[in-house]
């Protein structure tokens, strides 16, 4: 068990990345971002194609961050400039990024890492004792850490008010002069270019990048931030997004331990279905938390009319 725990947290903080991609569309302007299946293995890919040509790999990880934010600005445009719905809009892009993502990888459908400097490879030179697990958590914080720091910073920021003002409410957002066409644009590609970090990320901790590695990948978002959500209710933006790591650790831990328990003989095949599974049970539980306040809540009225 606490192999699995282990485990769920490396997988839990370097996931978290891309919930939080997730989070900036999916709560600051209601889109389920899904476009952000295409930009997951196109950070990726862009990560393994440069890392295994030689290049840093910071650098690589930098470029995968503006690949992403690129495949970001494609999403936002064609949704506010060809008034396209965001539905449409996600899987139009994820569809053309598939082959524009093989073209990254030169034809083939992954490339290996194995035997390459990552980003993570420094912490593991530096402190040759510590685990592959522990190394990956500690680089993964930080790079969570200067995530979660920034995009606060900006969100507080005339420009980030802004921002969050056209997703509460566009119409009154244009009538105050803000140009809520840009606003979308930039959510887009803050949102994606999170996601194409955190591909790059995962690339380099499995030591491979896959053409197909990212379905699946809005289904992982929207559970890490509906089970943060459901255990941190009424938090502000600050704190909401540091709860995202815990909700996408719950969620791995979740998953491990159905994977890993000894009464069904479950495959690593079943996982995207009992992922969806999860995601079905965790979008309905803010739901019954609301009728059981509700029927409290009548209860209290009931009691205190007989009263």
């Amino acid at each position: 068990m606490i192999n699995v725990i282990g485990s769920s947290f490396t997988q839990g903080v370097v996931w978290a990345v891309m919930a939080i991609g997730v989070y900036v569309m999916f709560r600051l302007f209601g889109i389920a971002n899904l476009s952000a299946e295409g930009v997951f293995p196109l950070g990726a890919a862009i990560t393994a194609s440069l890392i295994s040509n030689g290049v840093d790999p910071v650098l690589a990880t930098l470029a995968s961050f503006i690949g992403g934010m690129l495949g970001g600005l494609l999403a936002g445009w064609m949704h506010t400039k060809l008034l396209i719905s965001p539905l449409l809009t996600g899987i139009m892009v994820l569809t053309g990024l598939y082959s524009i993502n093989l073209h990254v990888m030169q034809g083939r459908p992954n490339i290996a890492l194995l035997g390459q400097d990552t980003i993570y490879t420094w912490l593991n030179n530096l402190s040759p004792s510590l685990s592959k697990n522990m190394t990956v958590s500690i680089v993964s914080l930080i790079v969570l850490a200067i995530v979660i720091a920034l995009l606060v910073l900006f969100l507080n920021t005339e420009i980030g008010l802004a921002l969050r003002s056209t997703g509460d409410n566009e119409e009154m957002s244009k009538a105050n002069g803000i140009n809520t066409d840009f606003m979308i644009i930039l959510g887009y590609m803050i949102a994606n270019g999170l996601i194409g970090l955190a591909g790059s990320m995962v690339a380099q901790k499995d030591g491979f990048s896959d053409i197909g590695m990212g379905i699946g990948t809005i289904v992982i978002g929207l559970a890490s931030i509906i089970v943060a959500e459901v255990i941190f209710p009424n938090k502000s933006i600050g704190v909401r997004l540091i709860t995202v790591i815990i909700g996408s650790f719950v969620y791995r831990l979740i998953i491990d331990t159905i994977l890993n328990q000894p009464f069904i003989d479950i495959k690593p095949t079943d996982l995207r279905l009992f992922s969806a599974i999860l995601l079905t049970v965790v979008l309905y539980l803010p739901e019954m938390q609301r009728r059981r306040a509700e029927k409290t809540r009548r209860k209290a009225l009931n009691e205190g009319g007989s009263a």
